[in-house]
C-alpha cells in the first residue's frame, strides 16, 4: 500500500452545508485558494447543479486554483453530472464525485416509486445499475470518477462489495466508504474498510476514500481507524464543520498522522504551519466559531494553567505538549496565569515582563496575586504589572481596611460602613457613613473611623484590563495640613474596594510623611 494520504477538502461542499452558513462565490474562490496554500490535494468545491451561484464557484475554482485536484458533487443523475462537467471544463485537474445511497433504509426512503422495481431486492438492482451508469458518463467528461456509497455505515455488506466491485469495472477510480450519519464506532468501521480490501477482487485498482460524520463524536477517530486499515484518502473539513455535528475535522487527523507517524507510517502533503491560518479564515468566513479547546487549533491547545502542567512545560514543553505550536502555525505556547497556576508559573511570568524580583518577596506579590486571581478568570500582564506597583509602593501601614461595605442605588442615600485595624490598638474601628456618592460615602466613614481629615486633592479609577473582570485601579492624592500632597493607589476587581484602598494608602504616606509632592514656596508680599 502506497505512504501516502489524499486529503480531500470538502469545507466549500459539506462543510458549507452547516446550518446558517452560506459562503458566495467570490469567499469560495478565496478560501479555496488558501486551501491550495495549505496543500490539500482535492478540493470538493460545491455541487455545481445546486444553484447559479455555486456552479458560479466551482466554475471560477476550477480556473483560476492551480494546484489541487478541483472537484464537483453530483449525484447520479445525468443532468448533475452534465453540470459538474460543464463547471469543471477549465480545470487543470478535474473530478466529478457521483454517487447515491446504498444502505437499505437509504434505498427504500428514496426509491419509493415503483419504477424503481416493487421489491427492495429489485430496487437495489436498480441503485447498482444507476450507479454504474453514472460512472460511464462521469468518464465522457475526466477520467478522475469517485463514486460515493452513501450511508455504508449502516449498508448490509455483500451488496456494498458488489457495488464498489461494478462502480471500479465501469471507471471509478476512487470509491468513497462514507459513515454518512455518524453511526459506527473506530473498531466496527476500522473492519468494514479492512473487510472491503479482502472482499472486493478489483479494489486495487481504485483509492478506497473515508468520509467520516461526527454525530457520536467519532468522526476523526474513524477515518483513522480507516486509514490504519487501508484507505489512502480522507474527506474532511476545516475545523470539522459540516452537516449535524460536522464532519471529520482535517487539522486533526492530519496532525494525528504527523504526530503518531510511528504508528501509521504514513505522509500527508499538507503544509501543517497553514493549519492554524486557514483555521481562523474558515471560522470567520462561515461565522463559526472554533471552541478555545479545539485540538490543534483552540486558543487553548497550547495553553497551560495548572500549576503542575506549568511547572512541568517550564522545565521541558516535552513534558505536557506532543507538538509544537509552531507546528501548525499557531502562536507560541502560553502560560494563563489563574488561580491554578503556582509560584512557579507566576516567577516565570514576572522574569518574562522584566521583574527581578527576591524569592522573598515572590511570596508576598504570591498571595497578592492569589488574592486576584480567586476574583477573575485568568490574570493577565497588566494585572501583573498593577500587583507588583502596588506592592512596590507598600509603606509601613498604620492603617488596614478590614471590611467594607456600600449600600446605593436610585432613590436611596449612599451609605458605607468599615472596620479599620489601627497600629498599635487592640481593638478596630468600626464606622458608617453617608455621601453623594458610594465613593464620598466610603470616603468619609473613613475619615471618621481612623481621625483623619485630609483634603482630597485627585481621584482617578481605570480599569487594568477588558472584560466585566478587569482590574480596577485607582489613584487618589491627598494634601495633609502643611499642604503636602500624598498619593495612594488601590486595585481591585471592584472599583469602591479598590477607591477605599488607594485612600486608605495615601492616608498611611501622609501619616509616614511619605511625601511625593512639597508644598508650593509661596512669596511673601
Amino acid at each position: 500500500m502506497q505512504d501516502k494520504v489524499i486529503i480531500f477538502d470538502t469545507t466549500l461542499r459539506d462543510g458549507e452545508q452547516a446550518a446558517g452558513t452560506r459562503l458566495g462565490a467570490g469567499e469560495k474562490l478565496e478560501l479555496a485558494t488558501q486551501l491550495a496554500k495549505l496543500g490539500v490535494d482535492v478540493i470538493e468545491a460545491g455541487f455545481p447543479i445546486s444553484s447559479p451561484q455555486d456552479f458560479e464557484a466551482v466554475s471560477l475554482i476550477a480556473q483560476q486554483v492551480v494546484g489541487p485536484t478541483i472537484c464537483g458533487l453530483s449525484r447520479a443523475v445525468e443532468a448533475d453530472i452534465d453540470a459538474a462537467g460543464k463547471a469543471l471544463k477549465k480545470a487543470k485537474k478535474a473530478r466529478i464525485h457521483t454517487g447515491l445511497g446504498i444502505s437499505d433504509i437509504h434505498i427504500v426512503g428514496k426509491f419509493k416509486d415503483d419504477k424503481y422495481g416493487k421489491t427492495l431486492k429489485d430496487k437495489k438492482e436498480k441503485a447498482l445499475a444507476m450507479g454504474v451508469k453514472a460512472v460511464k458518463r462521469a468518464k465522457q467528461y475526466t477520467d478522475d470518477v469517485e463514486f460515493y456509497c452513501e450511508d455504508s455505515g449502516r449498508a448490509e455488506k455483500e451488496y456494498l462489495y458488489r457495488v464498489i466491485e461494478a462502480v471500479i469495472d465501469a471507471g471509478a477510480t476512487t470509491v468513497n466508504i462514507p459513515d454518512t450519519t455518524g453511526y459506527s464506532i473506530p473498531e466496527q468501521y476500522g473492519q468494514l474498510i479492512a473487510d472491503i480490501f479482502a472482499r472486493v477482487p478489483n479494489v486495487q485498482k481504485a483509492i478506497i476514500s473515508v468520509h467520516c460524520h461526527d454525530d457520536l463524536g467519532m468522526a476523526v477517530a474513524n477515518t483513522l481507524a480507516g486509514v490504519h486499515s487501508g484507505a489512502r484518502q480522507i474527506e474532511c473539513t476545516i475545523n470539522g464543520v459540516g452537516e449535524r455535528a460536522g464532519n471529520a475535522s482535517l487539522e486533526e487527523a492530519v496532525m494525528a498522522i504527523k504526530t503518531r507517524r510511528d504508528f501509521f507510517g504514513l505522509d500527508t502533503k499538507i503544509n501543517t504551519k497553514e493549519l492554524y491560518r486557514t483555521s481562523k479564515m474558515a471560522s470567520e468566513m462561515l461565522g463559526i466559531a472554533v471552541p478555545p479547546n479545539k485540538a490543534v487549533v483552540g486558543n487553548n491547545a497550547f495553553a497551560h494553567s495548572s500549576g503542575i502542567h506549568v511547572d512541568g512545560f517550564l522545565k521541558d514543553p516535552l513534558t505536557y505538549e506532543i507538538m509544537k505550536p509552531e507546528d501548525v502555525g499557531s502562536p507560541q505556547s502560553t502560560v494563563v496565569l489563574t488561580a491554578r497556576t503556582g509560584r512557579h508559573g507566576l516567577k516565570h511570568r514576572l522574569t518574562e515582563l522584566g521583574y527581578k524580583v527576591s524569592d522573598d518577596r515572590i511570596e508576598q506579590l504570591y498571595q497578592r496575586f492569589l488574592d486576584i486571581a480567586d476574583k477573575k478568570t485568568e490574570v493577565f500582564d497588566e494585572d501583573i504589572a498593577a500587583i507588583v506597583n502596588d506592592q512596590m509602593r507598600t509603606v509601613e501601614p498604620v492603617f488596614e481596611l478590614q471590611y467594607l461595605h456600600v449600600a446605593c442605588g436610585t432613590g436611596t442615600l449612599p451609605t458605607a460602613s468599615v472596620k479599620i485595624k489601627i497600629k498599635g490598638k487592640d481593638a478596630p474601628m468600626i464606622a458608617a457613613a453617608c455621601g453623594d456618592g458610594p465613593v464620598d460615602a466610603a470616603y468619609e466613614a473613613i475619615k471618621t473611623a481612623i481621625g483623619q481629615s485630609p483634603k482630597l486633592d485627585l481621584y482617578s479609577i481605570k480599569a487594568v484590563t477588558g472584560g466585566k473582570e478587569a482590574l480596577g485601579e485607582a489613584i487618589v492624592k491627598v494634601i495633609d495640613n502643611d499642604g503636602v500632597r500624598f498619593t495612594g493607589r488601590g486595585i481591585s476587581t471592584d472599583i469602591i474596594e479598590a477607591s477605599a484602598k488607594a485612600y486608605i494608602d495615601a492616608i498611611n504616606r501622609m501619616v509616614g510623611k511619605a511625601g511625593t509632592e512639597k508644598p508650593e514656596v509661596k512669596a511673601e508680599l
